[in-house]
């Protein structure tokens, strides 16, 4: 007696090393459509019609096992000899692990039943007893919560059977032999469950940061096209529209005034000659050379480019530059009072003054043909107001596009303020901006 129950407290044990250390943590099952199940909510479908190649690879060498370990290890007093049926009994166990991942909680019922059935017919339960401790692994590596009490509950069951049935005497070394191996099977499967768990977590947050990535270079490209298309829109718009205004007064005074409308040829060439370097600089930002680093600062387009200005370049700018803008205006047959004080600027004050009185006195000669344009640009207490005020009866104000945007984010990017609106005679453009003297003051 004593020797037949050293014959299976070795086996429950084993049983439980092959789940946790010979069987390989199941790969997480594609979603498929799933039943209700006592694993609901769990992600894993109570029943796959098709079983996993790897089970049931795994089910046919287990059975051959199976069927060799009850050959050779069974038949001994007080239990029957080992005959076609008990032979059948651990093949259809050991199959039945084929459907451990695809149907679980299937798997351990069929399992569990050959337990007690196998005890009751007066045979050996030392191989049968393997698949159960299996699927019972299966259920707490790939099922939820319900699906881990249902196998538990029919482990319990089978246990009771096997207790009930078994002809032998169980003693506290059976008792502990399946005490262990149940619980190598639930800690082991909760442990690979967690496992996967904690893997799908690294998958998706791997995957959000790269879709985040993705999302923050898409944005940053807009941000850099919107940015290009408004330095763009700066550096052409005003010579490209003065070009039209004035060929359109030398056309019309070709015939009364030559003088007047040769000269005006003359300020086209000119300015189509500015309107030409600047759109090369802008290829050369589009298209820099090999030994030329492509950075943000390579973006600035015009005149007024770039923080690295020479001396020429920023007598073009700020409010040394308005007397020159002014001009090209009163080319085109319009009247510009230009008021401007010396003020003393940092360069990025003194573009952004530059353009928006650019812009406004563009927008200016664009939208009405008469009526004076007035330039006023002075300090008021620590700020410097820029005011151009375009007169016209019934001016309308125009639809808020890509200039009067850029003279708002412009003043903003500085810290000033703007506003642009119809006023009672005309049309007014007002901006500010803090002074920042070149040197303490």
């Amino acid at each position: 007696m004593a020797s037949r129950r050293r014959s299976r407290s070795p086996c429950a044990v084993s049983s439980a090393t092959v789940a946790s250390d010979v069987l390989p943590v199941p790969p997480a099952p594609p979603p498929r459509e799933a039943t209700a199940s006592p694993g609901a909510g769990s992600g894993h479908p109570l029943w796959r019609a098709r079983p996993y190649r790897a089970d049931v690879w795994l089910a046919a060498g287990l059975a051959v096992v199976m069927i060799t370990v009850t050959l050779v290890s069974s038949g001994r007093a007080p239990y029957h000899s080992p005959d076609a049926v008990m032979v059948a009994l651990a093949a259809v166990s050991a199959l039945a692990l084929a459907w451990r991942q695809a149907a679980p909680l299937a798997a351990t019922a069929v399992t569990s039943v050959i337990v007690a059935v196998n005890a009751a017919a007066g045979y050996s339960v030392v191989a049968v007893q393997w698949p159960a401790w299996l699927a019972l692994f299966s259920c707490f590596s790939v099922g939820g919560r319900g699906l881990r009490v249902a196998g538990t509950a029919l482990c319990v069951l089978a246990v009771g059977g096997y207790a009930l049935f078994d002809r032998g005497e169980l003693t506290v070394e059976d008792l502990a032999g399946i005490t262990m191996s149940f619980l190598i099977a639930t800690v082991g499967g909760d442990a690979a469950r967690s496992r996967r768990a904690v893997a799908a977590a690294q998958h998706a947050r791997v995957r959000g940061e790269a879709r985040e990535q993705a999302l923050a270079a898409e944005r940053l490209l807009h941000e850099e096209r919107g940015r290009l298309a408004g330095e763009l829109h700066d550096a052409l718009g005003h010579t490209v529209n003065v070009m039209v205004l004035q060929a359109g007064v030398a056309r019309r005074l070709f015939a009364e005034n030559p003088a007047f409308a040769r000269q005006a040829l003359a300020d086209i060439e000119n300015v189509g000659r500015e309107a030409l370097g600047e759109l090369d600089r802008m290829l050369r930002v589009l298209h820099p050379r090999a030994d030329e680093p492509l950075g943000a600062e390579n973006f600035e387009i015009g005149p007024d480019a770039g923080d690295g200005d020479t001396g020429d370049t920023r007598d073009r700018t700020g409010v040394r530059g308005l007397a020159e803008l002014a001009d090209r205006i009163r080319a085109t047959g319009r009247e510009v009072d230009l008021d401007a004080e010396p003020v003393d600027l940092s360069t990025g004050s003194e573009r952004a003054l530059y353009r928006i009185v650019r812009e406004a006195l563009t927008n200016a000669a664009r939208h009405t043909h008469t009526g004076r344009i007035q330039v006023r640009v002075g300090r008021v207490a620590d700020q410097i107001r820029v005011e151009v005020f375009n007169e016209g009866a019934g001016l309308a104000s125009p639809v808020p596009g890509r200039g009067l945007i850029g003279m708002r984010e412009r003043a903003r990017l500085e810290g000033g303020s703007f506003e642009a609106g119809p006023v009672e005679g005309g049309f007014r453009v007002l901006a500010t901006l803090p002074t920042h003297p070149a040197t303490g003051s």
